[in-house]
């Protein structure tokens, strides 16, 4: 397998590059996926807007919604790269995870209506798919999707509540997942809808974490009334529109390893600034014997998304490909986060805001922040049990 670019995705590479330098909407303070203050979301709309209009973003989608079919299938990894390299703000919100139902299993009207939008950013998109007592267990989901009305008003009334909803204070429409067949198996009775986020009866309510900020949300959903119209697929076969559009959404994978080759030039940089006994913390032999392991682990994890792209491209993609490497990434994310924060000794317990704190506090809130990439898309257990059955063969 070929894990080299090609030297036409260098050039588009570069192309990209210029582009970011001179368009987005400067830098992202904090790591992970982290919701923006409202001030902000005005330029991240329009920095959206001109990702689209440029062809960077919807590249594979059809051509007579904007897409470049003729594209190298590796541009949008290219574009995530790029993003996460200038350490700027990616599009908020699940537009691409929306975008892909929509492509697959989405009718006529409702591309015309909402893929426009998602291009336009006129409309931000968030995900509800997780609840209190499904999350890594999806398919226990308890919210639930009744249908009422006749033809000319028929519409499904919706009650329950979703919770870890990123960017859902900002968000236009939802992608929404709701029971709609109790009687059905678990993987079955589950339909997919789009979901006004200003509709009567959603409740949004943002969460404090232990960061500080507000990147999560709870949405409580009680007689919200959704159109028969915005189904998403068929009725009963959500279950199968999430997976697929799940599949989909790849390009993500790719800014995790830009993103750790960044953290790992900031922790270099931090041990030459940070004494040690009198000396630069880089002359410890410990140390760097510590910024060496996870040096090697960083460039593991770029040797397994390019792995994983080229399995891609050659369609001998692994059950094992996402599943290690989300665990992958995640860990190795903390471990470099929490290394910087012991770095700086007693100087770690001060926090954003403090006058003495280093990188005002950026290496503090990674830290605290970086729990969550081992939870988010499949707690990293369950992820571990589910190749150890589905990878390996072992026994259940």
């Amino acid at each position: 397998m070929r894990l080299e670019p090609t030297p036409e995705l260098e050039a588009f590479r570069r192309k990209v590059r210029a582009f970011v330098a001179e368009h987005a909407p400067g830098v992202k303070t904090h790591s992970g996926v982290r919701a923006p203050e409202p001030a902000l979301m005005p330029a991240i709309r329009e920095w959206t807007a001109k990702l689209y209009e440029a062809g960077f973003l919807g590249i594979d989608w059809p051509v007579e919604y904007g897409g470049r079919p003729d594209a190298h299938p590796l541009e949008p990894f290219v574009v995530a790269e790029e993003i996460a390299r200038a350490r700027t703000w990616p599009p908020v919100g699940a537009a691409s995870l929306a975008s892909g139902a929509l492509l697959d299993f989405g009718t006529d009207a409702q591309r015309a209506r909402f893929l426009p939008r998602i291009r336009a950013c006129e409309d931000v998109w968030c995900q509800l798919f997780s609840e209190p007592e499904a999350g890594s267990d999806l398919a226990s989901l308890r919210t639930r999707a009744r249908r009422e009305g006749g033809a000319d008003d028929d519409v499904f009334v919706v009650d329950g509540q979703k919770v870890w909803t990123t960017n859902g204070q900002h968000a236009d429409m939802g992608y929404l997942l709701a029971r709609t067949d109790d009687a059905a198996p678990r993987h079955r009775g589950i339909t997919a809808f789009a979901l006004d986020m200003r509709s009567p009866g959603v409740d949004i309510r943002p969460l404090r974490e232990i960061t500080g900020t507000t990147d999560f949300n709870e949405v409580f959903l009680d007689g919200a009334r959704i159109p028969a119209a915005n189904v998403i697929g068929r009725v009963n076969d959500g279950w199968r529109v999430a997976m697929s559009s799940l599949g989909r959404e790849r390009s993500g994978v790719a800014a995790r390893g830009a993103e750790l080759f960044a953290v790992l030039d900031d922790l270099l940089r931090l041990a030459e600034e940070t004494p040690v006994g009198g000396r630069p913390a880089v002359e410890d032999s410990a140390t760097r014997q510590a910024i060496g392991e996870l040096a090697a682990r960083v460039q593991v994890n770029a040797a397994m998304i390019s792995l994983a792209q080229s399995r891609m491209l050659h369609g001998t993609e692994g059950v094992g490909d996402a599943l290690l490497g989300k665990i992958f990434f995640s860990e190795l994310n903390h471990d470099l986060a929490e290394f910087g924060l012991r770095l700086q000794g007693t100087d770690g317990l001060l926090a954003e805001g403090d006058a003495e704190v280093v990188a005002g506090g950026w290496w503090q809130d990674a830290h605290l922040y970086s729990r969550a990439y081992t939870i988010a898309g499949g707690a990293n257990e369950v992820l571990r049990t589910q190749f150890a059955e589905r990878g390996l063969g072992l026994p259940r």
